[in-house]
């Protein structure tokens, strides 16, 4: 909802109740707002909390104020309503009203119209529909369409306040009905296009029958009145030719929706020689409803709309009237001053020819059908020729003509133009969003893949070589999964793989908690570091605990068929160059005598035991592990080195506090 709304609230809430109220109203709502911009969208649950929040703070019976409010959110849904049209009469709003007629029943009927010119001064406005479906001496039954759900309560508020103020008419208002129903569920004669975005946006129809009871006598004897001399005037019959040859556009619907005829020059847009063409379509083949908004295309929501403007937009046929060549080689042609054709260019299957057609759907009882008594909305001579149409077109009666050759705006076309530009608004926006997912989706691919800091080098556009760094003492791990034997058949090779994507599944998810870095996997072998590329002085500790979790969390996986899996880990601490080698394919690697001597430890480790170094040993606190020595060992390239098992003592607090977090 438009601000302009909630402005009205917060003023008259400040205004009877003061400032201390309001905010106290505004907090209780958990509002973040405490004061509104009038073209600002808002959501349209706020007006309903503030109402709750009001019922509960501003219902005390001993300070006078508010005693003509019902102290429930209900009533002040309609306190509310009644203050919105108090605020924009001070703003000069309700001179429109008052124009609109002479009776309260005259303004009931027109709302629609009068919501569709506001339209243009707050394009995004979702105004509700309505119509009078029973009139009598003692008021009428009113039947409510909104998309807005809650509002029941604010709209009675609007309407006692407009009979009062503008009318000086008292009016009872009763609710006979109220139903909720999908828009996509009663759309059957919108367009595809329509009926689809409704459902998927999920609309809600709020649908509400009121009974309104107030004086309507003047009303009905002046209505009388004109229908006693329509009786008493005797005039031959016309034929329907006749009507169709004074509006060119216009189209003859019957109770089914389906074309029964149609005017010449609307028949020379569809590409149809004659009428019989055409005969018995679907109107909604040829036509799409764009006013009034959220409303089935139904027989009778076209009796009950008699008095409110429609807008239908022509689906163009397969003939053209003028070729596309002769349109752009056309002599002494100006340069179109209009951005229309090149605006509708990018969107629908009419491109930039749509042409909007903008009248009234009249039922004639006589023959039980509805004319749809229409002239085209064209601003100006560029417009008229980028439509393929002539002056001669155009309707002699009316102001058509003289508004194409004073190059008017039409507020329709205008709107039109607006709300195609803001769909493409909406879908940049959206593709924004996609774009802005998937880069997340990229980005958390490659820092899989590589570290972070790395990661974001290479995204800078800088060199691979500059990735590259040297580290002074670091410790680097190596876990190689026994157990699994070659296999002869395909289920047992995916058995073999399956084993080995939940080991490293479970490596993987243990990693970040040691602040970890998994280098590669080869073959059954997992190799990791701690100390690069983030240098940390606790390296040697992390490795050690990771691979004492590595060892406690095999024990407790499930592999098929009963596989028995064990590890054997090594470690050894030293110095690296790390870094980014090559272009393709860009992998994190680690490079010096560490890994190779890392890789040894592991080879000559045991099944389910944690091999290191006298390096990393001397780099362990003593107190926190069980290091047991396991001589000198033989180790390639290296001669005899003195090695370590290591092993988990007891956890101290400190150590169970570490392990948990």
């Amino acid at each position: 909802m438009y601000g302009m709304l909630l402005e009205s609230v917060q003023h008259f809430i400040q205004l009877e109740y003061g400032e201390s109220a309001w905010r106290e109203v505004v907090r209780l709502a958990r509002c973040k707002w405490y004061v509104f911009n009038t073209h600002q969208i808002y959501p349209d649950g706020l007006m309903p909390e503030l109402a709750a929040a009001a019922a509960q703070l501003l219902t005390d019976p001993t300070d006078g104020r508010g005693a003509n409010v019902e102290p429930t959110a209900e009533g002040f849904m309609r306190y509310f309503g009644r203050c919105f049209v108090r605020f924009f009469s001070n703003l000069g709003y309700d001179a429109p009203i008052r124009a609109t007629g002479r009776y309260f029943c005259e303004f009931l009927k027109n709302v629609d119209n009068l919501h569709l010119q506001m339209r243009f001064a707050y394009p995004k406005m979702k105004s509700p529909s309505m119509y009078m479906s029973h009139v009598d001496r003692h008021g009428c039954v009113l039947v409510y369409r909104s998309t807005r759900r809650g509002f029941t309560q604010y709209f009675m508020g609007q309407l006692d306040q407009i009979a009062e103020e503008v009318y000086d008419t008292n009016l009872r208002i009763r609710v006979l009905q109220s139903e909720n129903t999908t828009t996509a569920a009663v759309s059957s004669h919108l367009s595809a296009a329509a009926t689809a975005a409704a459902a998927a946006a999920g609309l809600q129809n709020v649908l509400v029958k009121y009974r309104l009871d107030f004086d309507n006598s003047a009303y009905m004897d002046q209505h009388a009145a004109v229908h006693t001399f329509d009786r008493s005037l005797q005039l031959p019959s016309i034929p329907i030719g006749l009507l169709l040859r004074l509006f060119p556009f216009g189209v003859v619907i019957d109770q089914d929706i389906r074309i029964m005829d149609a005017g010449e020059k609307l028949l020379s847009v569809w590409g149809a020689s004659t009428a019989d063409e055409v005969r018995g379509h679907l109107l909604v083949q040829h036509l799409v409803l764009r006013r009034p908004r959220d409303i089935p295309f139904t027989w009778t929501n076209l009796m009950y709309l008699a008095s409110v403007t429609f807008e239908l937009e022509v689906l163009r046929g397969t003939h053209a009237t003028m070729p596309e060549k002769k349109l752009s080689s056309t002599k002494g042609e100006k340069k179109s001053v209009s951005p229309l054709p090149a605006t509708l260019d990018r969107r629908g299957s009419y491109g930039s020819r749509s042409i909007l057609l903008k009248g009234q759907m009249r039922h004639f009882k006589e023959i039980d059908v509805v004319v749809f008594l229409c002239s085209p909305v064209v601003n100006n001579l560029d417009e008229l020729q980028a439509m393929s149409l002539f002056m001669n077109d155009l309707n002699l009666h009316g102001l058509s003509r003289e508004l194409v050759l004073a190059g008017w705006q039409h507020c329709s076309r205008l709107e039109l133009m607006f709300e195609r530009a803001e769909q493409w608004s909406q879908d940049l926006e959206d593709n924004y969003e996609q774009l802005d997912k998937w880069k997340r989706k990229g980005d958390s691919l490659l820092y899989s893949m590589l570290p972070r800091s790395v990661a974001d080098q290479l995204q800078n556009e800088q060199s691979t070589m500059n990735t590259c760094k040297a580290f002074n003492l670091i410790s680097v791990m190596f876990c190689e999964v026994e157990g699994l034997r070659p296999q002869a058949t395909i289920k047992g090779v995916m058995d073999v793989v399956e084993c080995m994507n939940t080991v490293f599944s479970c490596f993987d998810s243990l990693t970040d908690r040691f602040n970890v870095y998994k280098v590669e996997t080869v073959n059954q072998v997992y190799m990791a570091v701690s100390g690069a590329p983030e240098y940390t002085r606790e390296h040697a500790r992390n490795v050690t605990d990771l691979s004492l979790e590595f060892a406690e969390n095999i024990r407790d996986l499930q592999f098929p068929c009963n596989i028995q899996i064990q590890i054997k880990i090594g470690i050894h601490s030293g110095p690296v160059v790390a870094g980014v080698v090559g272009m393709k394919v860009p992998r994190y690697c680690l490079f010096g005598d560490t890994v190779n001597t890392a890789s040894r430890m592991q080879t000559t480790s045991q099944p389910g035991k944690i091999h290191i170094s006298i390096k990393t040993k001397r780099l362990l606190p003593q107190n926190m592990y069980k290091l047991t020595s396991r001589g000198l060992v033989t180790v390639k390239g290296k001669g005899k080195m003195e090695t370590f098992w290591v092993e988990r003592k007891p956890r101290s607090p400190q150590a169970e506090k570490r392990h948990s977090v």
